[in-house]
């Protein structure tokens, strides 16, 4: 308890005074759910989330008297919101709420005790308190002993926890990724049981939620926990079809594993929180997603060959397509999704370079694909390597490194992040004397493929090279 306080000492002057000034007018308040569990943990924690016996219309105006702006977060859920310079808080007003099991949105009703209050609370984790200006600890529900242990247990049955709002079952796999937790086998039990019942929650919220679980510390055995209970099938299908399907290594493991070890892979390679952008500075979501979903494809690609084999031809394709639909169900931004999509289509374009034949266009090709993403594929590329075999590793890291190398080169002799046609839209329309429109589009992505295969020309041998195209096409004849 003392470490605890003692590391909520920065907003503890904050607390005891509104708990004074809601004392005063004759009402309680109480700091609770993820501020109190992350005190207890060590953790810093952004919120202030506080709960208490007044009503919205008491709440106001003494966070009026306390802050230099007060807001309604949503007066008929019983949230005031205020600022007072730095530090933000939010009240709300006890809660008994019911739920009619076909939606998510309860039926609000406002509760007279702090007790009333914490029973209706997703997890015993977050179902503690901390009464101000006091300081009593209250914990009816036994979260610090579950905190002791690492378990998620709730605060009523995990039944009718999830039947009152369904989106706790993702909250469950989002804190098994972020806190390191592992469900207590009752919640497990219900969240198999009712995993279906995760259908009337929202896209945008599973979304989030996954995308939370994604950038935790633990993200692989979050997404084990979808997996195992059922969850998944619901909300990310593809990543639970990998199971039963053997990868190209297949003497040793499957996709799904494989995926897993290729997530936890590119996580290592991420760079520091406050590193530079070519360093993919970590947790990155995009990286996180195209790792796990990077083989999406094999299911619908997988071919039994003569001997024994097995082929997932074009399945870099087939799994851009998939992932980028999935996430738009899940509605991801749009930039988010082309550049998970983009990933997958590329992950697999670096193998063959171990042969030594890629020529400086081919690598110019590489680097031109991938854009602002070359960071995040030199990652995946590294990452989807997970053999055995210690001399195959060895060889396919030592041709990734050789690629790095040429790119770097390229990079500084030819600025082939910039890289253009060496004539630009005006100057190509001069030279063919033709209007803006298809046929110039044509020309430009030649004279682009051009400067791709063979590097910089100059403008006199770039136009040569496009006057000889030109001679060649229909329409310099209809001219």
């Amino acid at each position: 308890m003392r470490q605890a306080v003692a590391q909520l000492a920065p907003v503890l002057t904050v607390l005891t005074d509104l708990g004074e000034r809601f004392a005063a007018d004759g009402h309680d308040l109480a700091l609770v759910g993820g501020p109190v569990r992350d005190a207890f943990l060590g953790r810093t924690s952004n919120d202030l989330d506080l709960t208490t016996s007044a009503r919205p219309d008491d709440i106001e105006p003494i966070l009026q008297d306390w802050g230099n702006a007060t807001w309604d977060m949503g007066r008929q859920f019983g949230t005031i919101g205020a600022r007072r310079g730095g530090t933000v808080v939010e009240v709300t007003t006890y809660r008994a709420d019911a739920y009619d099991g076909t939606t998510r949105k309860p039926v609000v009703a406002f509760g007279d005790s702090l007790e009333e209050d914490l029973v209706r609370r997703d997890f015993a984790v977050n179902a503690m308190a901390l009464r101000v200006p006091d300081l009593a600890f209250v914990d009816p529900h036994g979260g610090l002993a579950d905190l002791e242990q690492r378990v998620l247990r709730t605060p009523s049955s995990p039944e009718v926890s999830f039947g009152d709002d369904p989106l706790r079952m993702m909250r469950a796999a989002r804190f098994v990724a972020q806190l390191g937790f592992v469900p207590a086998p009752e919640v497990l039990g219900a969240m198999t049981e009712m995993a279906g019942s995760i259908d009337i929650v929202s896209a945008e919220r599973v979304r989030d939620e996954l995308s939370k679980l994604l950038l935790g510390d633990h993200p692989r055995a979050g997404l084990e926990l979808l997996v195992a209970s059922g969850l998944a099938d619901r909300v990310l299908p593809e990543l639970p079809a990998l199971r039963l399907e053997i990868d190209e290594h297949h003497r040793h493991k499957d996709v799904y594993d494989h995926s897993m070890i290729v997530l936890e892979q590119a996580i290592d390679l991420e760079g520091p929180a406050d590193g530079p952008p070519e360093s993919v500075p970590g947790p990155d979501l995009v990286l996180r997603l195209a790792a796990i979903l990077h083989d999406v494809g094999k299911p619908a690609t997988r071919r039994f060959e003569d001997g024994g084999g097995v082929s997932f031809h074009h399945h870099e394709v087939v799994g851009a397509k998939l992932a980028a639909k999935r996430m738009k169900a899940l509605r991801f931004d749009k930039e988010t999704t082309k550049r998970v999509a983009r990933l997958v289509e590329l992950h697999l374009r670096f193998h063959g370079y171990g042969d030594g034949q890629w020529t400086d266009s081919a690598v110019r090709r590489y680097v031109t694909d991938a854009g602002d993403l070359l960071p995040r594929l030199h990652r995946l590329t590294r990452a989807d390597c997970t053999t055995r075999n210690v001399r195959k590793a060895r060889r396919l890291a030592a041709a990734y490194e050789d690629l790095e190398v040429r790119i770097d080169r390229l990079l500084a002799e030819e600025e082939l992040k910039a890289v253009r046609p060496e004539l630009d839209g005006n100057e190509i329309a001069e030279a063919l004397g033709i209007r803006p429109g298809p046929v110039l589009g044509r020309a430009y992505k030649h004279l682009l493929a051009v400067r791709l295969d063979e590097g910089p020309l100059g403008k006199d041998a770039a136009r040569e090279r496009l006057l000889a195209w030109w001679s060649q096409q229909p329409e310099s004849r209809d001219g």
